[in-house]
């Protein structure tokens, strides 16, 4: 139901008190959330845990104070952000850093996070097929040969399924502008 919806219209549907709605928003950017306290702040896991439900937290209690509803993303990116900036700084009380050593390692990863979300997104979005042979030949690393042998093609079939799978690809992640496409469409 809910996957279907545009990042608007989910906020629209949280605020208007429906749970299914809710559970949508938090599985669509659980990962994200966990990824930035994880990756981009290295927080151990206990910590990025303890950041995760406090980020949800918040944005069930402050989901109102949101002022534009398609920009739910970044506002739970910088939620997050300061969290585990919080975080840090109090595990750091006996080792000062400054705020700008905190932030500085950190922009980049999320910059990487965010990108790599958006393309998990829009693979998401592509047929099955195109999702397998995607990931077999750049996730995987696997052969042309070997692909082929796997889906029972020739293995000269493969290099155009590629090239289709991945202008299909192309596509979607053009259309990612639109503010009224979900951000994750599965």
């Amino acid at each position: 139901m809910a996957s279907t919806l545009s990042d608007r219209e989910l906020v629209a549907r949280c605020r208007a008190g429906d749970q299914q709605a809710w559970n949508e928003l938090v599985e669509r950017f659980s990962r994200y959330v966990y990824a930035i306290s994880v990756q981009a702040f290295r927080l151990s896991e206990t910590d990025a845990e303890d950041v995760f439900q406090e980020v949800f937290a918040r944005a069930y209690q402050h989901l109102d104070k949101l002022r534009d509803d398609a920009a739910v993303r970044p506002w739970l990116a910088q939620l997050t952000r300061r969290l585990c900036i919080d975080r840090l700084r109090a595990a750091a009380r006996e080792l000062p850093v400054a705020d700008e050593e905190l932030i500085a390692g950190s922009e980049e990863t999320l910059a990487l996070l965010d990108e790599a979300l958006t393309v998990h997104e829009a693979l998401a979005a592509t047929p099955e097929h195109c999702r397998e042979i995607l990931d077999r030949f750049f996730a995987r690393d696997e052969s042309y040969k070997t692909i082929g042998e796997a889906l029972d093609l020739p293995a000269g079939t493969i290099a155009s399924r590629i090239s289709r799978c991945l202008g299909r690809l192309r596509e979607l992640l053009e259309g990612r502008s639109d503010p009224n496409r979900p951000s994750g469409v599965r």
